[in-house]
């Protein structure tokens, strides 16, 4: 059994395959999602508009959809946070960073994916990108040739600068 391109841990046939192939329902928000880079990994793409809540089929938009998955090396999924989204809930968000292989270049989609429920199953409403925070600094940078903040006496670049 392999190793779901989710990166569950699970073996795809107990992981993503059930949902793909429509045997059984994604219980919670994330496991939609999980489902749905699945559904790129294995050039499933039939079950994006599916799993896409009937308020925004007429936003999708299968020939770049296509384009993008099958130009694209499928490398790994990062679930990041999960807001709401339980069995239980009506709404939730899944942060996520989808890892893939363009053009011999590594890249990340960094999203976070609003799920709705819809006549009791979980759909993909709508994400947004997440941009990198902004790093301020606290105190100045040290300089190459500043002191070792270490108080070692050595030079920065001859101490915990090398």
């Amino acid at each position: 059994m392999d190793e779901c391109p989710c990166q569950s841990g699970k073996p795809y046939e107990e992981c993503c395959q059930p949902l793909l192939n429509g045997t059984r329902t994604a219980m919670t928000a994330e496991q939609l999602m999980r489902s749905r880079y699945s559904a790129f990994a294995t050039m499933q793409l039939d079950y994006l508009l599916t799993t896409l809540h009937p308020d925004k089929h007429d936003q999708h938009d299968e020939n770049a959809t296509r384009k993008w998955a099958q130009q694209s090396d499928w490398i790994g999924l990062e679930i990041l946070h999960t807001e709401n989204g339980g069995s239980d809930d009506q709404s939730g968000f899944v942060e996520f960073k989808a890892h893939y292989r363009q053009a011999g270049s590594r890249k990340v989609h960094h999203e976070k994916a609003e799920f709705k429920k819809h006549q009791g199953s979980w759909f993909f409403v709508d994400g947004a990108g997440v941009q990198p925070e902004t790093v301020v600094r606290k105190n100045p940078k040290t300089g190459r040739n500043d002191p070792c903040p270490c108080n070692s006496g050595k030079k920065f670049k001859k101490c915990c600068g090398r």
